[in-house]
Formats: C-alpha cells, structure tokens, sequence
C-alpha cells in the first residue's frame, strides 16, 4: 500500500515541516500536505497508510458542515491530501472540549486528575470519578501552542498571558462549544460519541475570528463507538476507540513516549489495523466509501501536479 512519508515541493513556497503536515507558506495562503506521518507524546511515532488522506477528507467533511457557526480558513482542495488555506494570524491556543474525562498524554484530563488535581481554574472535578467516565457538562481545556510541550491554561490564564484579549477569548470560547455540539450531535448520528477534540484558530485580515488547521479528525479528536459504550465500561474495558488512542496505549506501555530517545517499532498489524481503522471512521462519519490509492500511483507526483497552479 502506497506511503507518503515527506514532501519536498520547489516554488510552492517557504517549507515548514509540523508533526503530520508538510506546509508551504505564500504571501496570502498556505498549502498544508497531509502526510502518513503518526504523531502522539511530541514526536513521530510510525507511518499508517491513507491516514493523510483520511484527515483531509474528513476534515473537508466537517469545514463543510460548521461553516454556518464560524468561518474557515479553506479556500481550495486541489487534491485529496491537500487543503489550500488562507494565511491569517494564528491565536497561540488550542481549544480543547471535553466531554468525558480521559487520555494518556500529559496534559489529558485523567492525567492530571490521578494525579490529584481537581481543581483545573474553570472547572473543579469531585473525587471518585472513574476513567472514561461522562462529565456534567462540557469543558474547555486550553492548551499553549508552538511550545515544546503543550501546557495546560485557564481562562484567567490566556487573558492575563496576553494570549487572546477577554473578548477574543470569550468568543473563542463560546464557538468552540458551539462547534462541539454540531459535532457530537452529527456523530451521533453516525453511531459515534464525539469525546473530546482540538481547535485552532486565526484571524484574518478584518481581525475576524477563523477555524484553522483541521477539524473533528481522527489525530484532533477521540471517538467512541456508541452502542458498545456503556456495556464495556460496566466491564471495566476500554471503549471501542478509533482514533490515536489505539496505538497511544501500546507506546505508553512499551516505553517513556516522553523520556526514552530510541522507540520501539511499532508491529506491522498494528499499523494495518490502524489504517483500517482510519479507513472505517471515514466512511462511518462520511457515509462514503474510502478510495484506495493503487499502489502503481506515485502520491508524491500525483499531489504536485494537481499544485502547478499553486507554484510562485
């Protein structure tokens, strides 16, 4: 099954390289390539067939469906790894709804919550929860963004940081919960629980408040299966999961994702079944059937012929 690991395009513009996208930045747009690269702890982990392409196209699924709540920055899809944006003033938060307390990473809630914390600055949890286990209500998590580990924020926070003013922030706030919501009630529809999910956004050049990067993917987002999950947890399983959980829990397991320099491989049935995985969220959200590659096609020159109008 065809990969794609890397791209490295000629006049398309400054090159930057994140965890899972290959960006070319122009005077008035970005040009965001979604590769097959796995991200989870801060680092690449393993390359998992068609999840660029998954991520692109869920996404544009979602752009689609909440762009009545805000504006987005998709100008173009010229290909089905590639989303065509417009270059805006990135806000240096992420936006982290949740609706269950979970995760394995550091800044997760029942992270910090074993660890005693039950006090997060907006919110205050009571002793006694267990993991995976629904929230009253929904709850923002902020986090920094463009730091070498992500740090978790309060709303006083954010404003007292000067990382968005108190009307930035409120907006920001209420759209993203607004954003959840549409996203929950369509993956219910679709056998779903929307868990939790990551937003980022921008400003344009009116100073208006934009949806940036991706949306409601399976690497910014945890879904569960909805008819299994009150079964499992009475079972004290983990939920049927399809997002990066899967192989999350299989590093944390095998090593220090945050202290160890050398990481094991991932197993080859691993990947295949995460692949499948990512496939089947696609066409479950969707309600599309997912189009594989041929593994003659190269991705690589296919992707940079459908960008020659994009060169500068």
């Amino acid at each position: 099954m065809n990969i794609l690991e890397k791209t490295d395009f000629k006049n398309l513009g400054e090159k930057y390289t994140g965890k899972v996208r290959d960006v070319y930045i122009q005077n008035d747009k970005v040009i965001m390539v979604s590769t097959d690269r796995y991200s989870a702890f801060d680092r690449n982990l393993a390359l998992i067939p068609c999840k660029g392409q998954v991520l692109t196209q869920i996404s544009k699924f979602w752009f689609e469906n909440t762009k009545d709540i805000v504006k987005n920055h998709v100008l173009d899809f010229p290909d089905s790894n590639v989303v065509v944006g417009k270059k805006c003033k990135v806000l240096p938060v992420e936006v982290i709804p949740r609706a269950y307390i979970t995760g394995v990473t550091g800044t997760s809630l029942w992270t910090l919550y074993q660890k005693g914390l039950r006090d997060f600055g907006d919110f205050t949890l009571p002793d006694g929860m267990h993991k995976n286990q629904k929230l009253d209500k929904v709850v923002l998590t902020p986090t920094t963004k463009h730091e070498e580990h992500d740090r978790p924020l309060s709303g006083k926070d954010i404003i007292d940081g000067d990382f968005m003013t108190k009307d930035q922030w409120e907006k920001v706030a209420n759209i993203s919960l607004k954003l959840f919501k549409r996203g929950q009630e369509i993956a219910l529809q679709k056998g779903l629980i929307l868990v939790d999910c990551k937003y980022e956004f921008g400003l344009d050049e009116n100073d208006e408040i934009i949806l940036i990067d991706e949306i409601h993917t399976p690497d910014s987002s945890r879904y569960w299966q909805a008819d299994s999950y009150e079964n499992r947890i009475n079972q004290g399983l983990e939920p049927q999961n399809f997002d990066k959980e899967f192989l999350r829990l299989w590093f944390k397991e095998n090593c220090d994702p945050y202290k160890d320099k050398i990481m094991p491989q991932a197993p080859k049935e691993m990947i295949e079944e995460l692949s499948r995985r990512y496939i089947q969220i696609f066409e479950q959200i969707t309600g599309t059937v997912f189009k594989v590659e041929a593994d003659n096609v190269d991705i690589v020159k296919r992707i940079e012929n459908n960008l020659k109008n994009y060169k500068i």
